[in-house]
């Protein structure tokens, strides 16, 4: 049961982030497209059912997904846990195989991109993952962790070379110069996603993906490693798929935000369209969650009560994914999947009410 108040608070959201509550600069020229996504599907076979296992059965995790990532932007994709946000970030990074639809980086289809290409790809295009306690080999240096994509792609020559770029790095990501001879046990967890941060950086790319890179991290320090990605972002010139579940996170850091729902996108806006005229119940749900800390304000809020169960992955309903779940669900929600449409200039949703 999804039980939420039908607003939210801009005031929380800013608090959410730290004191420094710098806002992203100005949304890039929507014509400078780095990332071009169209009709992504991906799928995994997970075994066989009914008599004599002849019934194949498929995980649709992701299902026909557009959207565009522009030079300088930061695109923040937002949904519950098992919506696909995850595999959406892995698949544009071709770390996953794409089922469907097409990817095009700097005008490049790499949809089915392979060996050396692929690996020279690398070097444009990065993740910063989400545990930055699993995510660092516990038995490599600092050094030796961030110094190895440099050496495996022939950025350095030698591990003297490697030192100073290594050096360089962690200066940028706030970490002394003597970081690089600990182990990774020795740091905090804001430190350690410092680390993954600096590990991404070293190949110079211009496309990082962020998979929730803050959720693992105590609120105090989720709002140094946002702005230390926004100072990156405005010294570098990198592009963001910011994938979150802290809403008031990536109405900081998004220029623009996509909702995600059971593996399709149903609604894809400028961050003040979505937070202050979102279009889709879904949408609605989700933005209503984020508490007040005034409980007067809290107790006048409406809420709204979305109940019902998720849709199976195994077996999706046809029609609209959020139809058991919606208050307004109608006859053609269950009859027909409703297509994003532009609703308003750079506004799309997927909602047969609009």
């Amino acid at each position: 049961m999804l039980s939420m108040p039908a607003s939210t608070d801009s005031e929380y959201a800013d608090s959410c982030v730290g004191e420094r509550a710098v806002r992203p600069q100005r949304a890039p020229d929507a014509a400078q497209v780095l990332l071009d996504v169209r009709n992504l599907s991906v799928r995994f076979p997970v075994g066989r059912a009914g008599f004599w296992g002849r019934q194949r059965l498929t995980v649709h995790a992701v299902d026909d997904v557009s959207f565009a990532v522009h030079k300088g932007e930061t695109l923040g994709l937002v949904g519950e846990s098992g919506s696909g946000k995850t595999t959406i970030g892995r698949a544009v990074l071709r770390r996953l195989p794409v089922s469907a639809g097409r990817i095009r980086f700097r005008g490049n289809d790499i949809t089915q991109l392979r060996g050396e290409p692929l690996r020279k790809l690398r070097q444009h295009m990065q993740l910063v993952f989400q545990d930055p306690y699993a995510s660092l080999n516990p038995r490599m240096r600092v050094l030796d962790i961030v110094a190895e994509p440099l050496l495996v792609h022939g950025r350095a020559r030698t591990r003297d070379e490697a030192a100073t770029q290594v050096a360089d790095l962690l200066h940028r990501v706030g970490l002394p110069a003597d970081a690089a001879d600990r182990y990774p046990h020795a740091f905090s967890g804001g430190q350690r996603q410092r680390i993954g941060i600096a590990r991404a950086l070293a190949l110079s790319p211009e496309f990082i993906v962020a998979d929730e890179p803050v959720s693992a991290l105590d609120v105090s320090v989720r709002a140094q490693v946002v702005n230390l990605l926004q100072d990156l972002q405005r010294e570098l010139g990198l592009s963001y798929l910011f994938i979150a579940h802290d809403l008031a996170v990536v109405r900081h850091i998004s220029h623009r935000i996509a909702i995600l729902y059971a593996g399709k996108l149903v609604e894809l806006a400028g961050r003040d369209a979505i937070y202050d005229s979102p279009l889709h119940p879904y949408t609605e749900a989700l933005l209503s969650a984020i508490p007040v800390p005034d409980p007067a304000v809290q107790r006048r809020r409406r809420r709204i009560m979305n109940c019902g169960e998720p849709p199976d992955p195994l077996h999706p309903l046809p029609g609209c994914r959020f139809q058991t779940r919606c208050p307004v669900a109608q006859a053609q929600c269950r009859e027909a999947t409703p297509p994003l449409r532009e609703c308003a200039p750079g506004h799309w949703v997927a909602c047969w009410r609009h």
